[in-house]
């Protein structure tokens, strides 16, 4: 049967070939070559091996296919995950069987829980040694399973060019993840008929998702206009959605204030009087409260992560609740939603928005800015050391020298959490991070990708010197292919966020949270770069300028306070509203 239906797959292909003219014999390598190409696949991220060394072999024949060579493979997944972040488009890594394929397994992870669309090629040893235990043989497609959105083995040469084009339809559409494809040696090197697909017949980025149910429109328009405290809570979905615009046309005409998870930031501008924060974990006080207030929340495209809601039967505990999201699994998994709509988020909100009268909920708006003032007034009264440079300075600083245009891409820890509440976003889609997977050493290769997806706009990386020395050989590569980064170092010789929980819940046992790293500025020389160290708060303005002003790839090691903590902070399994808070000697 499946040497028959070979045969009918190939007729097909050869009589499809013979009305376009473009029939051609070609090796599997080239096949893939030829389909990554029409995907609109410009650049890729890889290492080559032995198990997919035939396609390494055909690249060289496709100048057009800029393969960036990056020194270990969890890089090349980061760095497509930027890529596919920053722009919108598919990213792509390439890695070898065995180690090289398991060494993409983190950025897998990570492009999964964050929805991030991403196709990975590894190449697999030779069909007859599959199941055998071969010298680099793993079965990877067991492996990433669960972390994949769906997963291919190619079985024959023929069947290339058709599972190409499936993953990238996979990975772009509905909730965007990551599809891996599994290539057997043998099949790169046979050879097989190769027939360009027909372009009619073949679904667009741009299919079209669940359909809308106007009854449930008309079911939120209702609550909507019965809320006297509601909220939108925007996430990562309205990013994906491309859905600025209805985002903020839905805000202004029912004026309901906004708030936005952690990998929603840069949905909604920080300076729109709408605008409130973060909530969470780390979240301001007066947006944690106003949750806990709320008579409606609004979700647009997020998954009420533990990290935004605590203790769930405490969050927004006399609220309604509207959800919208693509994917239907998404819908009452944390919190049961009174309206559950499925759907993309740019239809969502366009529907909504006629659907709904104007509003006005200032008495709201005016209540929670009281609390604002009051944290704000609060926190000014506190008297804090000096002489290093403090995290908001920095953060400040990168904002006012890039004019809030650049792209910027934070590693995981304390200096995520102070760049996330700190840095006024402005600018769509500015900010990329590791949310789900929480992934330290993510920054920098995905920055990476970011500014090649992105050329002629500021990226900066944002990182601590814990997760930086995790990812830090990718300074050859930025070397290499001549890419100017921007990365602040936010250096307290600590792996930050574990010692902060250590301090707040185990009594200041650092056990292995103190960490050394090398000399940054004799390390930016060596790679070819250039490196500042920084240990006065005084000397943050003109570092970062001067950053700007420097050709090429420019780190800044800023020296902060060993013991420094964001704040505020709730502790894990606590509600939202019970914050651990500041205080004039940080005790808690």
């Amino acid at each position: 049967m499946a040497i028959a239906a070979k045969i009918i797959r190939q007729t097909g292909r050869l009589a499809q070939a013979a009305q376009v003219g473009e029939a051609r014999e070609l090796a599997g390598s080239a096949i893939l070559c030829e389909s990554l190409l029409r995907e609109g696949v410009e650049v890729m991220y890889g290492y080559p091996g032995g198990a997919i060394m035939p396609f390494y072999d055909a690249l060289t024949s496709y100048p057009a296919l800029h393969h960036v060579l990056v020194r270990h493979e969890q890089a090349a997944a980061h760095a497509a995950d930027g890529y596919a972040r920053a722009t919108g488009k598919v990213g792509v890594c390439v890695a070898t069987s065995g180690p090289g394929a398991t060494n993409l397994v983190t950025g897998l992870a990570t492009a999964f829980m964050d929805s991030v669309p991403m196709v990975a090629i590894t190449g697999q040893v030779a069909r007859h040694f599959i199941g055998r235990d071969a010298f680099q043989e793993t079965d990877i497609i067991g492996v990433t399973q669960p972390i994949t959105k769906h997963n291919f083995l190619v079985h024959s040469t023929d069947e290339i060019a058709d599972v190409v084009h499936e993953a990238f339809q996979v990975a772009r559409s509905g909730r965007p993840g990551p599809v891996l494809i599994d290539i057997p040696k043998d099949v790169q090197l046979a050879k097989a008929c190769y027939c360009p697909p027909d372009k009619a017949h073949r679904q667009t980025n741009n299919e079209a998702g669940p359909a809308l149910s106007p009854y449930l429109v008309r079911q939120a328009a209702q609550l909507i206009a019965q809320a006297q405290r509601p909220l939108i809570m925007t996430g990562h979905g309205v990013i994906l959605s491309n859905a600025y615009e209805e985002l903020q046309a839905f805000a202004e005409k029912t004026a309901i204030p906004v708030i936005a998870t952690l990998l929603g930031l840069s949905a909604f501008p920080d300076t729109h009087p709408l605008h409130l924060g973060m909530p969470g974990m780390h979240g301001p006080a007066h947006v944690n409260r106003a949750i806990g207030e709320a008579d409606l929340i609004v979700g647009v495209g997020l998954r009420f992560d533990d990290r935004v809601t605590g203790k769930v039967s405490e969050f927004a505990p006399h609220a309604r609740l509207i959800h919208i999201d693509i994917d239907p699994s998404e819908m009452h998994k944390v919190k049961v939603a009174t309206v559950p709509i499925v759907s993309d988020a740019k239809a969502a909100l366009t529907a909504l928005t006629e659907a709904v009268q104007p509003a006005n909920h200032s008495a709201w708006l005016h209540t929670i800015r009281a609390w604002q003032q009051e944290d704000e007034r609060r926190q000014r009264s506190i008297k804090r050391r000096q002489e290093a440079p403090d995290p908001t300075s920095i953060l400040s600083a990168i904002r006012a020298a890039t004019d809030g245009e650049a792209i910027i891409v934070s590693d995981v820890g304390q200096h995520q959490m102070w760049t996330a509440r700190f840095y006024q976003w402005t600018r769509p889609n500015s900010h990329l991070t590791s949310g789900g997977l929480g992934t330290m050493g993510f920054a920098l290769p995905a920055a990476m990708g970011a500014s090649m997806g992105m050329p002629g706009v500021p990226v900066w990386v944002v990182a601590g010197d814990g997760g930086f020395q995790m990812n830090i050989q990718e300074l050859a590569t930025l070397q290499q292919e001549g890419i100017a980064l921007k990365v602040a170092i936010m250096n307290n010789g600590y792996l930050g966020m574990v010692r902060q929980w250590q301090q707040f819940f185990h009594q200041r046992n650092y056990s292995e949270t103190p960490i050394t790293g090398p000399d940054y500025v004799k390390l930016a020389a060596a790679y070819g770069l250039t490196g500042m160290r920084i240990t006065r708060g005084d000397e943050v303005e003109a570092a970062v300028k001067r950053a700007m002003e420097t050709e090429g790839t420019v780190m800044i090691d800023f020296v902060i306070e060993p013991e420094a903590n964001v704040y505020p902070m709730v502790a894990p399994g606590a509600g939202i509203t019970s914050m651990i808070e500041e205080t004039a000697g940080e005790d808690v």
